[in-house]
């Protein structure tokens, strides 16, 4: 069972968007020395409370505070640029970090209107897309890449329904998060979607096999208050989100208690802290082990933020020690053993 941090470099109240992408770094290197297997960046444009839009920029710069660790993309929205320049920019960074860097895609659209018009967004064809990208990335394409990439550049699918299809279609791994895991709701419909890709899924000479990352909030901390009171500001950006259309910087737990709050915003509260992990070390593994076994999944991303960074930093140092004792047990041998 593999285990990964997905950092959006989000930005705390008082804290300059440099801060949060020095944050990011110093995670990405505390990540290496936990012994996390992957450390995976986002893209996100003209939002306040993310300082990361750029995810090729930003890992070259995390590969060159690094040295063993892999380093992906969680993901670029292909959607968003012609896959020649996305294929271009990764095998640039796969330059600094030979064998280590991986490109997950994904097809969300811009945060807002304005945003997507200065994205040019236009209907494209994403599985025309991601195959073209690859052949880009693996030699077969009619115009030849430079750089050459240094080493394979495995590719991802950030997959919804739709996802999953062209994932399945073009022999790729998949990373799934939110109601396809049922963590919050009724587990069936995910679990029939993941059914579906596994059965219709077609080798590739990256993938041999069907391969499922799950994403989730996973927060760990010595009481399960304390574990809330960490989920908490990401929780309240993300109910301010849906009530107020702005994506705001992390607040301190404190000042976020101190805050008014409609019975919707906290239903979106509610919901947020639903659909995370957090909890003790002891129930955080219970949960955990859960999802793999049901879901079959051969890796963690572990995509959890909050205003603490000390207390994210003991969070994600807590969860490492757990997957060095091997808490999922016999669910990690149900993993698919042929990815990266």
């Amino acid at each position: 069972m593999q285990l990964s941090l997905l950092d959006r470099a989000r930005t705390r109240v008082g804290e300059s968007d440099t801060g949060a992408l020095t944050g990011t770094l110093q995670r990405a290197v505390d990540a290496e020395r936990l012994g996390f297997s992957r450390f995976w960046v986002a893209e996100h444009h003209g939002v306040p409370g993310i300082a990361g839009s750029a995810p090729a920029v930003l890992l070259a710069a995390v590969a060159g505070r690094t040295t063993t660790i892999r380093l992906g993309s969680a993901g670029v929205m292909l959607p968003h640029h012609q896959p020649l320049v996305v294929a271009e920019q990764f095998a640039t960074v796969s330059a600094f970090a030979p064998g280590r860097v991986d490109l997950g895609l994904g097809r969300s659209p811009g945060f807002t209107p304005p945003v997507r018009r200065a994205l040019r967004e236009t209907e494209r064809d994403f599985a025309a897309d991601l195959a073209e990208l690859r052949g880009y990335l693996t030699g077969t394409a009619e115009i030849t890449l430079h750089p050459q990439p240094a080493g394979a550049v495995p590719l991802f699918v950030l997959a919804t329904g739709r996802g999953l299809q062209v994932a399945a279609e073009l022999g790729l791994p998949v990373v799934v998060g939110g109601p396809l895991l049922g963590v919050a709701g009724d587990p069936e419909p995910g679990l029939a979607a993941l059914a579906g890709y596994r059965r219709a899924f077609r080798p590739s000479a990256q993938q041999p096999e069907p391969r499922v990352a799950i994403s989730l909030d996973v927060l760990v901390a010595d009481t399960a208050a304390e574990a809330a009171d960490l989920l908490l500001p990401e929780a309240w950006a993300m109910a301010r989100a849906r009530t107020e259309g702005a994506f705001p910087a992390l607040e301190p737990v404190s000042a976020v208690r101190a805050q008014p709050m409609t019975s919707r915003q906290r239903q979106y509260v509610e919901r947020t802290a639903a659909g995370a992990v957090a909890g003790t070390a002891a129930q955080v593994e219970s949960r955990l082990a859960e999802l793999v076994e049901r879901t079959g999944a051969a890796e963690l991303v572990a995509s959890s933020s909050t205003s603490d960074r000390t207390g994210l930093a003991a969070s994600d140092a807590a969860l490492a020690g757990l997957f060095a004792q091997d808490p999922v047990g016999s669910a990690a041998a149900m993993a698919s053993p042929s990815a990266p």
